[in-house]
């Protein structure tokens, strides 16, 4: 037999918890194995039924039967014994096994207090406006079922406004307690490395195609926002990782690199670019700054390729503050960094080094040789293509003799092993070049679709110089940059209109760049606000210390508090006065029929003489009495009961 339910439960009341639980554990099925999801799924549905079938609910021992298939699912899906992905597990399925038990209000209680943290638990996977937006509304059907529950009369619209209210009064203080709490960060043995974290993006590894690959995925990178002036297209390289080592197909990046000294900072010069980057979760700790960073937040350090590394958690989005000259000089080379850079698999074929001696690379200087190179690339039949033919051995010569077919990384991975060949110090830069202008937040988006790779080589006097044997062949590709979404539509190369108003964008368009300024705000302030912007913000308020932040916490929280009571207090005094005033009018309204209220007469003993004097009346007098009495002295106010009385209260005629 199922275990005895409490007759107080309403079916009203446990329909709209379950709905509530239901919303709150949807966007969990992308993050909890589907077995897990499917089992529990399986309990709410059985427990919906259970509403109308409770015989069908199941007693002790199939409760402790399907106890046991929970557990055993948990440890055939092991997702470890910590961590977000194992704990969301635990709690979902222990939520599913709760709802059959739901036998009373302490019962209700309890899945409603375990159905907050499983809402909770949603941002430790996506912490977007959106997904904020969601949570608060299903949180609110959660309240509001906390609210029927309590209610004498339960009403759906009036639960939810009264669950609507209760939210926005705990808004300000929570705004407070969030912006002047003190953020403790977990240190970095406590980061629980998830899997799933890991985004598409660049890598150690650079090899034909995978670049390409990437120029379909419009997925976000990074944004920057400028300080002042934004730099010309030409100049936005977005430095990543360095490939210096090649057998022949890939190219590595070398890894743990050692860092600069101070004492080996290039020399810069020319105009600087303030801006701010804000970086999308990464699998990698790589910060992508606009070449060359010369000053960057203590969060990152700079290794002896000049690129920048963080400190902070890959999987987290993070802001930095960085500043960029694109017109340094690196100084000079050493030996090791000499034998890195002119590293070849094998010795190059015939064809390789007549090509070379026919470009003067062995017998004049490397300006003109690499000015030869550039020319033989824009003038002898080359194609930038995103499907260029498959190379599956030799590449590189199947490139430059055969196919003259490639996307980026084909010409640069090709550029920099006919330096090579030259006895000229090269290597291959990876990144992102370019980005679309959000005109409406005034920030750059950078995109998967604007991955590209380049040539540095190391030229006496100058130090590392970038070459981008793409704009030889596909100027367009630099100067306008990456039409992303024709790119994605068509599968073919597609370059951004030479003038983009904001006047001629498309409705649509337009739209999408709002809701990017929007997010882009969202997760700068919100999301972002970790100690170091706390820190920032509130010194500029004179909050320097432990002290002053407790006692702007507390006076905060008191002043909100007292006026947050007089707000709820006042609603309360002047919900009474409406009711009085109603009754007032109804006694009118029943002297001009004949009935007066007499001095200190009560409202049953005048309600009793008027249905003896009015048998006409008494539906109305009953009902009209029967809400006053409730919202004058037994239940707390209800909107819902105090509409109804001024509903009867009009209709009343004598």
């Amino acid at each position: 037999m199922p275990l005895p339910t409490d007759s107080s439960l309403s079916k009203h009341s446990l329909i709209f918890l379950l709905t509530a639980i239901g919303l709150i554990t949807l966007p969990h099925s992308q993050n909890i194995p589907a077995l897990l999801f499917g089992f529990f799924a399986v309990l709410l549905i059985w427990r919906f039924v259970g509403i109308w079938r409770s015989a069908w609910l199941p007693n002790r021992p199939a409760l402790f039967l399907l106890t046991t298939i929970g557990i055993a699912l948990l440890y055939s899906q092991h997702q470890g014994l910590f961590g977000r992905d194992a704990g969301t597990a635990l709690f979902v399925v222990a939520l599913g096994l709760k709802l059959l038990e739901i036998h009373g209000k302490r019962e209700i209680y309890l899945v409603v207090f375990l159905a907050f943290i499983v809402a909770a638990s949603q941002f430790l996977y996506e912490q977007s406006i959106l997904m904020a937006a969601y949570i608060l509304l299903v949180c609110t059907v959660l309240l509001a079922t906390l609210v029927i529950q309590n209610s004498r009369q339960p009403q759906t619209l009036a639960a939810l406004k009264t669950a609507m209210t209760i939210l926005f009064q705990a808004l300000p203080i929570a705004i407070v307690i969030f912006v002047q709490f003190p953020r403790i960060e977990a240190p970095r043995w406590m980061w629980l490395e998830d899997k799933s974290l890991a985004k598409s993006g660049l890598s150690n590894t650079l090899e034909p195609g995978s670049i390409s690959d990437l120029s379909l995925s419009d997925e976000l990178v990074f944004r920057v926002r400028f300080k002042g002036e934004l730099p010309p297209p030409k100049q936005r390289y977005w430095r990543g990782p360095v490939y210096s080592y090649t057998d022949g197909i890939r190219w590595l990046a070398p890894l743990n690199r050692y860092f600069k000294t101070e004492q080996e900072t290039p020399d810069f010069s020319g105009q600087t670019y303030s801006y701010t980057l804000l970086m999308e979760p990464q699998k990698e700790r790589w910060v992508f700054a606009m070449e060359l960073a010369s000053q960057f937040d203590p969060a990152l350090r700079r290794n002896n390729l000049y690129q920048l590394i963080s400190n902070k958690k890959p999987g987290d989005r993070a802001e930095y503050q960085i500043t960029s000259y694109p017109a340094y000089n690196t100084g000079k080379l050493s030996q090791a960094e000499q034998r890195e850079n002119l590293q070849l698999p094998t010795k190059p074929s015939e064809r390789t080094e007549t090509l070379v001696k026919q470009l003067q690379g062995f017998d004049a200087k490397p300006e003109t040789f690499i000015r030869n190179l550039l020319g033989h690339f824009r003038e002898e039949n080359f194609h930038y293509t995103l499907q260029p033919p498959l190379m599956p051995t030799k590449p590189i010569e199947t490139f430059l003799f055969e196919t003259r077919s490639g996307f980026c990384s084909h010409y640069a991975t090709a550029f920099v092993y006919l330096m090579r060949v030259a006895k000229i110090p090269a290597r291959v830069i990876g990144g992102y070049q370019g980005g679309e202008l959000n005109k409406l937040g005034n920030f750059l988006e950078i995109r998967q679709a604007d991955a590209h790779a380049w040539a540095e080589v190391w030229l006496d006097g100058k130090g590392w110089v970038r070459f981008d044997p793409t704009a030889a062949i596909a100027p367009e590709r630099i100067e306008r940059g990456v039409n992303v979404d024709l790119q994605i539509a068509s599968g073919a190369v597609n370059f951004s209109p030479v003038m983009v108003d904001a006047n001629t964008l498309s409705w649509l368009k337009r739209g999408r760049q709002l809701w990017q300024s929007v997010d882009y705000n969202w997760q700068r302030w919100v999301i972002n606000y970790d100690t170091e912007n706390q820190s920032q913000f509130l010194a500029g308020l004179g909050i320097n210390d432990w002290a002053a932040i407790a006692r702007w916490l507390t006076g905060s929280i008191a002043v909100l508090g007292l006026l947050l009571a007089g707000w709820v207090l006042k609603g309360k005094r002047n919900g009474a006065d409406k009711v009085v005033l109603l009754y007032r009018r109804f006694c009118d309204k029943m002297a001009k029929a004949g009935v007066e209220i007499r001095p200190g007469e009560g409202a049953k003993d005048f309600a009793e003489r008027a249905r003896r004097n009015r048998p006409d009346l008494a539906a109305g007098i009953e009902l009209i009495t029967e809400l006053y009495i409730r919202l004058r002295y037994e239940a707390p106010l209800s909107i819902g009961d105090l509409s109804r009385l001024k509903k009867q209260v009009a209709r009343f005629k004598v």
